[in-house]
C-alpha cells in the first residue's frame, strides 16, 4: 500500500549529498512530493527535508540513506500522523484557550494528552473541551519538590512535546534535561530583548515602538533557547505597559500556534542555538 513519509536529514556537509539522497529515492521508485535543503556554510552543516510517497519499508529506507550520508548524519523517516502534547499552564487563558479551540476544530495536528497547572484557575475552561486537567500546587514546597511531582505526572503520558502555555515558572536544569528539545515556550517579548519577568513593563520603560512574542525551545539559559517563531505589534507613546500587555496577548497566542504547527509538521531543525525551518 502506498504511503508517505517526511525524511529529515542533518549532517556534516559533503559534495553530492542531494544527488546521493535523491538517487536512493529514485532507485526505490519513490516520488519526491516536496523537497527543501540548506547548507550552513559557517559551520559546514547540511539540512534536508523531503516528503516522499510510494511503497517502502521505513527501516530499510533509513538503512539505505545511512550508507550515502556522512557518519554523523541524523536521519529521521517519519510517517505523518498527529503528534501528542502535554500542556503546562498557570493562570492566563489566552494561549491555552487558542490551542484548545484549534484542537477542538481539528486544526492543531496533535492530541492534547492533558493540561497540568500549578493553579486551578483554568480547570473549568479545560474540562469544557473534555481534556484531562491536573492541579499540582506549588505551595509550601521547593521548586525541586514541585517539579518532581510535575515530572512524575508528565511521565504517565506518551507525548512528543511539552508546551508551556504561559507557564510562568522557571524550570530547573533537571526538568529541562529530562526532555531535551521537547519543551516549547511562548515568551511575551521579541527576544533577545527584555528577557525574564514583566517584559512589557521593561519595553514600556525603554520607550520601544514595537512589542512582540517569541516561541522557542527551552534550555537552561532563561529565554535564550533556539527560536522557532516570532512576530511584532506596533505600539506608541499613548499606551501604558498594561495596554501593551493586553495588545501583546493576541501576538503571543498566534506565535505559539504558528510554532506548534511548524514543530508538529516536522519542519524545524535545531542548529546549535538557532533553528533551520522549512
Amino acid at each position: 500500500m502506498e504511503k508517505r513519509a517526511r525524511v529529515l536529514i542533518d549532517c556534516e556537509d559533503a559534495k553530492g549529498l542531494v544527488y546521493k539522497i535523491s538517487k536512493v529515492f529514485y532507485d526505490r521508485d519513490l516520488n519526491i512530493d516536496n523537497n527543501r535543503e540548506f547548507v550552513d556554510k559557517e559551520h559546514g552543516r547540511f539540512f534536508m527535508r523531503t516528503v516522499v510517497s510510494g511503497l517502502f519499508d521505513v527501516e530499510e529506507l533509513l538503512t539505505e540513506l545511512k550508507t550515502v550520508t556522512p557518519a554523523d548524519a541524523h536521519i529521521r523517516v517519519i510517517e505523518p500522523k498527529d503528534k501528542k502534547i502535554v500542556i503546562l499552564a498557570t493562570k492566563e487563558s489566552h494561549a491555552l484557550g487558542d490551542i484548545l479551540i484549534r484542537h477542538a476544530d481539528g486544526e492543531l495536528g496533535a492530541t492534547i494528552e492533558c493540561v497540568i497547572a500549578n493553579h486551578d484557575t483554568l480547570e473549568t475552561l479545560v474540562r469544557r473541551f473534555d481534556i484531562p486537567f491536573f492541579h499540582v500546587p506549588a505551595d509550601n514546597m521547593s521548586r525541586e519538590e514541585h517539579e518532581s511531582l510535575m515530572m512524575k505526572l508528565v511521565d504517565e503520558f506518551e507525548f512528543d512535546n511539552i508546551v508551556l502555555a504561559k507557564y510562568m515558572r522557571i524550570l530547573t536544569p533537571a526538568f529541562v534535561k529530562a526532555y531535551p528539545q521537547q519543551i516549547i515556550n511562548i515568551h511575551h517579548s521579541f527576544l533577545p530583548a527584555f528577557i525574564g519577568a514583566n517584559p512589557y513593563k521593561q519595553a514600556f520603560e525603554r520607550g520601544v515602538k514595537i512589542i512582540g512574542a517569541t516561541a522557542h525551545y527551552v534550555t537552561d539559559d532563561l529565554d535564550e533557547g533556539p527560536i522557532i517563531a516570532q512576530d511584532v505589534i506596533p505600539v506608541n507613546h499613548r499606551l501604558t505597559w498594561r495596554d501593551m500587555q493586553r495588545a501583546g496577548r493576541d501576538g503571543e497566542k498566534i506565535v505559539l500556534s504558528r510554532a506548534l504547527a511548524l514543530v508538529l509538521n516536522d519542519r524545524v531543525f535545531v542548529n546549535g542555538n538557532k533553528t533551520v525551518i522549512f
